[in-house]
C-alpha cells in the first residue's frame, strides 16, 4: 500500500524546507546538519513547529488540482449529489460522478486516500515524537493537540467516504505489522476520532485563532459534526448522539467567539480569513500558493476575467436554482450565485450567461486584476454550527426557542420568514441544504440520513432509488466511494472492495 509505506519519511524533506537551518561556525566541521532522519529530527521546538506546519500545508490538496483538466478533489463530493452541470467534456472523473458511471480506477478516490494517509502518517510522527522534545510544555501540548485534530479531521473524511478503513495510530516503517494494514470497523475509527478530539479539547488551544491555526472552536465544531454523523447512518449510535452533537455545537454558540457576517460578500473576500464566520480554513498565498477554485467555477471562456482559462467546471442545475424559496436573498445576483458579469475588455459591456453560476467562491481581485487567487477553502463556518445545533437540537430537545433561534439566524440573513414551533426536521434539513450548498457538505448529509431532497416535489426521499433531474439514479454503490484499485492491488488486506465497485 504505497500511501502507508513511504509517507513516513516525507515529513523530514518538507519540514526542512519550512525552517531556516543555521550555518556551521567552523567550516571544518564535518557534521551534516541537514541529514535529518526520524531518529534525530524531533529535537527542538522549531522542529515541532515545522512538523505541524507540514500538516497545515497538506490541507490544500482538497482544493488543489488533481493532475487532470478542470478537476479537483473537492468536486468528487459535489457531482454525485445530482445538483450540477459541467461545461468540460474532457473532465472524465467529474462526468463519471455526475452520470454515476465511476469505477475503482477513479483518480479522485486515490488522491483523497493517498493524501489523507500521508497527512495521518505525519500527524502520527508528530504525536509520538513531540512529547519528548525539551520545550515549553504549553506550546508542546498545543502542537500535539493540533496534530490530533488533524488526524481526526482526515480520518473523519476517510471513514465517511470509504467505510471500513485502516486505522493507523503509530508511525509505520518497513518492520511494522501495519505496513500492509487491514481495514478496521467504522466504529473503531469513530472511537479514535472522538478520542483525538477530546484530547485536543484539553490541549490549551485558544478558542479562536485569526492566524489560521487550529482553535478550540474548530475542535468543538468538528466534534459536533462527528457526533451528528454517528447519530445517523451507518452507525445509528442512538439519540444520545444527537444530544452530544447539539450540546457541543451550543458550546461554540455560547462562546461568542464567532458570528455570521452581515452580508454574504465576506464569504469570498480574500482579505477576510480565519475570523468572524470562518472557523477552519486552508490557507493560500497569492503568487506562492495560488488557489484555482475561482477559475474552475467561472463560466467557460466568456472573457470576464484575467484568467487564461475560464473552465466552467461545475454550475448548478436549473432544477436546484428553481427549488429555492421565493425571496431567498442567497439567490439574488452576486450573493451565492450570478448570471452575468462585465466583460474584462469593456467593463461597460455586460456578459449574460446561459445559466446560473456559483459566486460564493468568487475572488474579485483575482478575476479583475491578478489572476492569482489566495481565497481560502472553508472547511467549517459558523453557519454550519448553527445548523448542526438546529438539526441535532431538534432531535434531542424538540423545537425549543434556542433551536429555533439557531436556524432563524440563517433565515434572517437570507431575508426569509422565521420558523416557529411547527417546524419539522425536514424543513431544518432544507435550510442546511441551501445555506451550505457546494461546500462539500450535502453528499455527507445524504449518506448519514439516507435521504435526498427531490427538487421537483420538495420532499425528502430514500437515497437508494432517488433519480437525478437529468436521469441517473442513485444505488447502494454511491453510499461509499471505491477503495482505490491500485491500493487493493498493492495490499490484498484491503479486500473486499466496497459494494458495487468490483
Amino acid at each position: 500500500m504505497k500511501s502507508l509505506k513511504i509517507i513516513s519519511i516525507k515529513i523530514f524533506i518538507i519540514s526542512f524546507l519550512l525552517i531556516t537551518a543555521s550555518g556551521c561556525s567552523d567550516f571544518l566541521d564535518e557534521e551534516n546538519k541537514s541529514d535529518y532522519t526520524q531518529e534525530n529530527y524531533f529535537k527542538t521546538a522549531e522542529h515541532a513547529e515545522s512538523a505541524i506546519n507540514t500538516l497545515y500545508a497538506a490541507l490544500r490538496f482538497v482544493s488543489d488540482g488533481s493532475g487532470t483538466y478542470g478537476e479537483s478533489p473537492f468536486m468528487m463530493l459535489e457531482f454525485p449529489t445530482g445538483l450540477l452541470n459541467t461545461e468540460v467534456g474532457q473532465s472524465q472523473y467529474n462526468n463519471n460522478y455526475r452520470n454515476l458511471t465511476a469505477n475503482a480506477e477513479d483518480n479522485y478516490a486515490y488522491i483523497w486516500w493517498d493524501r489523507s494517509y500521508e497527512a495521518i502518517a505525519n500527524a502520527n510522527l508528530a504525536i509520538e515524537r513531540i512529547p519528548a522534545i525539551n520545550m515549553n510544555e504549553g506550546d508542546k501540548n498545543k502542537f500535539v493537540g493540533q496534530a490530533k485534530f488533524m488526524r481526526a479531521f482526515h480520518y473523519f473524511n476517510l471513514v465517511r467516504m470509504f467505510g471500513d478503513i485502516p486505522l493507523i495510530l503509530k508511525p509505520v516503517d518497513a518492520s511494522s505489522d501495519q505496513l500492509y494494514a487491514s481495514r478496521s470497523p467504522q466504529q473503531d475509527v469513530y472511537d479514535a476520532i472522538v478520542a483525538d478530539l477530546l484530547d485536543a479539547e484539553e490541549s490549551g488551544l485558544p478558542f479562536t485563532d485569526s492566524t489560521g491555526r487550529i482553535s478550540l472552536g474548530a475542535v468543538k465544531t468538528l466534534l459536533s459534526s462527528v457526533y451528528l454523523t454517528m447519530a445517523g447512518y451507518p452507525l445509528q449510535a442512538g439519540d444520545s448522539y444527537y444530544k452530544l452533537a447539539a450540546d457541543k455545537a451550543k458550546e461554540v454558540i455560547d462562546s461568542d467567539g464567532y458570528s455570521l457576517f452581515d452580508d454574504y460578500d465576506k464569504l469570498h473576500d480574500s482579505n477576510v480569513k480565519n475570523t468572524g464566520e470562518f472557523i477552519f480554513q486552508n490557507q493560500y498565498l497569492s503568487g506562492v500558493f495560488n488557489s484555482s477554485v475561482t477559475a474552475w467555477l467561472l463560466p467557460r471562456s466568456l472573457n470576464i476575467s484575467q484568467f487564461s482559462d475560464e473552465f466552467g467546471c461545475m454550475y448548478p442545475t436549473i432544477a436546484f436554482i428553481n427549488a429555492h424559496e421565493a425571496g431567498d436573498k442567497r439567490l439574488e445576483e452576486q450573493e451565492f450565485y450570478y448570471t452575468q458579469y462585465p466583460s474584462i475588455e469593456d467593463p461597460n459591456e455586460m456578459v449574460n450567461f446561459s445559466a446560473t453560476y456559483i459566486f460564493k467562491h468568487f475572488d474579485e481581485d483575482a478575476v479583475l486584476r491578478t489572476a492569482q487567487s489566495d481565497l481560502s477553502w472553508t472547511f467549517f463556518r459558523y453557519a454550519e454550527v448553527l445548523l448542526t445545533y438546529a438539526e441535532a437540537g431538534f432531535e434531542a430537545y424538540g423545537p425549543i426557542p434556542e433551536v429555533l433561534e439557531a436556524v432563524n439566524q440563517i433565515r434572517r440573513r437570507a431575508e426569509l420568514t422565521e420558523f416557529d414551533a411547527s417546524v419539522t426536521r425536514e424543513i431544518i434539513w432544507k435550510e442546511r441544504f441551501y445555506e451550505l450548498s457546494f461546500e462539500n457538505k450535502y453528499w455527507f448529509d445524504m449518506v448519514r440520513r439516507r435521504k435526498v431532497l427531490n427538487l421537483n416535489t420538495g420532499n425528502f426521499e430514500d437515497f437508494v432509488g432517488h433519480q437525478f433531474t437529468y436521469g441517473p439514479t442513485l444505488t447502494e454503490k454511491y453510499l461509499l466511494f471505491p477503495i482505490p484499485q491500485r491500493e487493493i492491488s498493492n495490499n490484498n488486506n484491503l479486500r473486499p472492495q466496497n459494494t458495487g465497485w468490483d
